[in-house]
């Protein structure tokens, strides 16, 4: 059985990690063009790089959850018949111990170089303008994909895709595209689709089947129910 899992904010959510935006139409406090695309980065770099200086340190202190760790289970079950595809910016999959992952938005443990467009692993803040690891130019930025950039591995997400015998949503809202139309697609080539999440969602697309709660309460027993089918 070859699995795809998208996952989104909902699931690093009881990790402590804030959801996407509040009610208010905020990002964490701050109005998204201000923080999160390119003009905002040209318009005020202190602003964003502090912002996501600020992001990283709350993530380090937060803690892969139950659901976090129910899929690295999946994945010791399955191998490389699971592609887990996250839109998160945080590491806590990986901390859990998944491998096969694709951060389709970026990570915030990782810096940009706009100068050599070289990536490394941030070691200080960037607001203190750190040098490229790689040319030493003073130009690095969080490696995340801010509105109106391309998201990443979008072929490899694809081939999964093609290939999938079930396709999982955890914890996203389904309306930030390419990845709201995962379903449509995965639906369209025969998978069976299926929902986890603290409600369901608004997909274009229904679901085969949704599962309403915490993530960390349904993720792991719809993962248990998978283990016990072989």
């Amino acid at each position: 059985m070859r699995v795809v899992v998208l996952t989104g904010a909902g699931i690093s959510a009881e990790s402590g990690v804030p959801t996407f935006r509040d009610a208010d139409g905020l990002w964490e406090g701050h109005r998204v063009e201000d923080v999160a695309t390119p003009e905002a980065f040209e318009r005020d770099p202190d602003t964003v790089l502090r912002f996501y200086d600020a992001r990283r340190r709350a993530v380090a202190s937060a803690l892969p959850n139950p659901a976090h760790r129910a899929l690295a289970e999946l994945e010791d079950a399955l191998g490389d018949d699971l592609l887990v595809v996250t839109q998160n910016v945080d590491d806590l999959h990986e901390r859990a111990g998944t491998r096969r992952l694709v951060h389709m938005h970026g990570t915030l443990a990782h810096a940009l170089c706009t100068a050599c467009g070289g990536v490394s692993t941030i070691v200080d803040d960037l607001a203190d303008r750190p040098g490229c690891p790689r040319c030493g130019v003073r130009a690095l930025r969080p490696d995340v994909v801010w509105f109106g950039e391309m998201p990443y591995e979008l072929d490899r997400i694809e081939r999964a895709l093609v290939t999938a015998d079930v396709f999982v949503s955890i914890g996203t809202s389904g309306n930030v595209y390419p990845a709201a139309g995962y379903v449509a697609f995965a639906s369209a080539l025969g998978a069976r689709t299926v929902e986890l999440n603290l409600v369901p969602s608004d997909a274009a697309v229904p679901f085969d089947e949704v599962r309403a709660g915490p993530a960390s309460q349904v993720v792991p027993a719809w993962v248990a129910e998978v283990l016990s089918h072989g």
